[in-house]
C-alpha cells in the first residue's frame, strides 16, 4: 500500500482528530508493562516507511492490562493508555531519522487475594525513542524497484520520561511511573522482500540494553524477533499477518542487584492487521496482537493487545 501525498492542513486537522479519539478509547488488552512486542517501524509505517523520502508521521493509540503476582496472593495490576506519535524524515532510499514520543495514563492497583487494596492513577510523558536506519544491501532495480533490502537500526531510549510520579507524598511504585528514568540503547537488522506487486515479506531481530535509573532500578534487557506477511486484498486495503516474538530478562529491583520474581520471560504472539487506505492521503490500520506461547517467570499474565492508528505522508517516494 502506498502513502498518497496530502497537504500540511490536511494532515494536522486529521492528526488532532485521531489523536483525541485515541485518548478516549478503551478497548481491552494486556502486555508487559515496559517491553513491547513487534518492529514499531513496520508496524507504524508499513513496508513503505523503509524507503520513503520526506516527511512521515504516525499515531498509534493503545491500551495494555498487566497483572504481576499471584491472583490468590500479593500482586500489581496495571492499565495503561498510551498514544505515541512517531515522526521520520528520510534524507534518501538510503537513512531514515525516526522520533517516537509516547504519552502515557496508568491505572495501578495493588491486590491482597484479589482484592483491591490500593489503587491510584498516574499521567505524564513517557521515554522518547531517537534512532535512525541505513540500509546496507538492495537487490537491482525491476519491474517492483527494488526486490529486496537488509537495513542496519539503532538508536537511543531517553530518560526524558516522567519518572517522580507521587501518591500522597510518596513516591508511586516503579511500574506505575510514565517514564522508566533510564537511557537504553538499541539496535537491530531489517530485510525486505518483495514478491510481487501484491505480497511482500518482512523480517527483524533487535536488541534493547537497559540502563539504570537514579534508584537503581533496571528493567530486564529484550530480544525482539518479527516477521510478517503483506498481501493487498483490494485496492484499497492490505492484510498483514505477523509473528512477534520478545524474550526478556528479569528486572533488577535495587542498586544491590535483587531480581524481580514476576518479570521478564518469552511470549510469541500472532498479529493480524488490516490496513485502510481511507484517501486524501490517510492509511488507517488496526491489530491485534494475541499470545500463543508463553514461558514468563512467576506469575505474570498476558493477554491481547490491540492497537489503532494512521499513518501520513508528506512528501514523495
Amino acid at each position: 500500500m502506498r502513502f498518497v501525498t496530502f497537504s500540511r492542513d490536511r494532515a494536522i486537522r486529521a492528526a488532532s482528530i485521531l489523536a483525541a479519539s485515541l485518548l478516549l478509547r478503551a478497548a481491552p488488552a494486556v502486555a508487559c508493562s515496559i517491553c513491547r512486542c513487534g518492529d514499531p517501524t513496520f508496524s507504524a509505517l508499513g513496508k513503505d516507511g523503509f524507503a520513503a523520502r520526506g516527511l512521515q508521521l504516525a499515531l498509534d493509540g493503545e491500551r495494555f492490562d498487566k497483572q504481576e503476582g499471584p491472583s490468590d496472593g500479593e500482586a500489581e495490576d496495571l492499565v495503561e493508555n498510551r498514544v505515541t506519535a512517531l515522526v521520520s524524515y528520510g534524507f534518501s532510499e538510503r537513512f531514515t531519522l525516526y522520533a517516537r514520543v509516547p504519552f502515557s495514563h496508568r491505572h495501578f492497583q495493588e491486590l491482597d487475594e484479589g482484592a483491591v487494596a490500593n489503587a491510584f492513577k498516574t499521567n505524564g510523558l513517557a521515554d522518547p525513542e531517537i534512532y535512525g536506519q541505513a540500509r546496507l544491501w538492495a537487490s537491482g532495480l525491476g519491474s517492483l524497484g527494488r526486490r529486496s533490502s537488509l537495513s542496519l537500526l539503532g538508536g537511543v531510549k531517553t530518560a526524558l520520561g516522567d519518572n517522580d510520579a507521587t501518591i500522597h507524598g510518596e513516591r508511586a511504585d516503579e511500574h506505575a511511573q510514565p517514564g522508566t528514568g533510564s537511557t537504553d540503547v538499541f539496535g537491530g537488522l531489517a530485510f525486505l522482500y518483495l514478491f510481487d506487486k501484491r505480497s511482500a515479506f518482512f523480517s527483524s531481530g533487535q536488541y534493547r540494553h537497559t540502563g539504570d535509573n537514579d534508584l537503581g532500578y533496571r528493567y530486564g534487557s529484550s530480544a525482539l524477533l518479527n516477521a510478517a506477511y503483506e498481501r493487498k486484498l483490494s485496492g484499497r486495503i492490505d492484510g498483514v499477518l505477523e509473528l512477534n516474538f520478545r524474550h526478556a530478562q528479569k528486572d533488577r529491583v535495587d542498586a544491590a542487584g535483587g531480581l524481580g520474581e514476576n518479570t521478564g520471560g518469552s511470549v510469541l504472539y500472532l498479529t493480524p492487521r488490516l490496513l485502510v487506505d481511507a484517501g486524501h492521503g490517510v492509511v488507517l490500520r488496526a491489530a491485534a496482537q494475541i499470545p500463543i506461547a508463553r514461558d514468563l517467570n512467576g506469575a505474570q499474565k498476558e493477554r491481547v493487545v490491540l492497537n489503532v492508528g494512521a499513518s501520513f505522508l508528506f512528501g514523495g517516494h
